[in-house]
């Protein structure tokens, strides 16, 4: 199993606006779904999923687990509260969202239980989201780098994370990044216009296309059909070495999610 390059995120999409988001994108060609607890939105999910029809065995259903569900006697428990709710008896993937805050649960605990879990059957697979590098080593130490499909982090022309990415890909971690597109903000970005303009491309595509380059797997979401298709279409497009050395530049540390009592200590 591999995390997909281009998946759906669903972050901030509930009840039948979430329904219709998954299900346009399923019937678009989407085959990888991003959800997470604390989302609110597995029930919905998993009720899109069921409607659309897709055989399982073709869909990759990733979910995350909530800071309050992080110790081993809480997390299996919770993750089957998730299946139940995506009516499903597995899912592909499963991340820790966040660090402990505190460190209140270990790492060694969480990926444990998360280990468990796969053991199980659960999920197939295990990673992380919003780890650190030192974190990242924690994780390492405690199951393996084997065992982690991928570290989810906030990553896009504006914030690159270079330090982590370079560090995480050398010891073979896989990195998956979200809030991409930067909000949005980036898709007003001239040099990213400019470039799209370029290959008769949309800023998102371009942006989605720069990620994908780079080796990182990309959960873009979206409630526009139109939107879906064309994000879906940056699988075809190529940059050239222009184009991803103007993007680079764009770099300005630019975090956009950073919750207190959350966030760990940035690298």
């Amino acid at each position: 199993m591999t995390v997909p390059a281009l998946g759906l995120g669903t972050f901030r999409l509930k009840d039948d606006v979430v329904i219709a988001s998954v299900k346009n994108a399923l019937e678009l060609g989407y085959r990888a779904i991003d959800t997470a607890q604390i989302y609110d939105n597995e029930a919905a999910v998993g009720q899109a999923i069921e409607e659309n029809g897709v055989a399982r065995d073709k869909l990759y259903i990733t979910t995350k687990i909530w800071t309050g569900d992080l110790s081993k006697d809480r997390l299996i428990l919770s993750l089957k509260e998730s299946l139940q709710k995506l009516r499903t008896d597995h899912v592909d993937l499963t991340l820790i969202h966040w660090p402990s805050p505190g460190g209140a649960v270990s790492v060694k605990e969480s990926l444990g239980a998360l280990l468990e879990a796969k053991a199980q059957g659960l999920t197939r697979e295990i990673g992380i989201s919003n780890f650190t590098i030192a974190l990242m080593q924690q994780a390492i130490d405690a199951v393996g780098v084997d065992n982690i499909a991928t570290n989810q982090i906030e990553l896009s022309p504006y914030l690159q994370n270079r330090k982590v990415v370079e560090w995480a890909q050398a010891r073979g971690v896989h990195i998956t990044s979200y809030m991409t597109l930067a909000y949005g903000n980036a898709l007003k970005d001239e040099t990213i216009i400019r470039i799209a303009q370029k290959h008769n491309a949309t800023p998102a595509q371009v942006i989605l296309s720069w990620a994908m380059a780079l080796g990182y797997s990309v959960i873009p979401s979206s409630t526009k059909r139109q939107n879906l298709k064309s994000n879906l279409d940056a699988l075809t497009l190529t940059l050239d070495a222009d184009d991803m050395k103007a993007i680079a530049a764009l770099e300005r540390n630019e975090r956009l999610v950073s919750p207190d009592g959350l966030a760990p200590d940035w690298d």
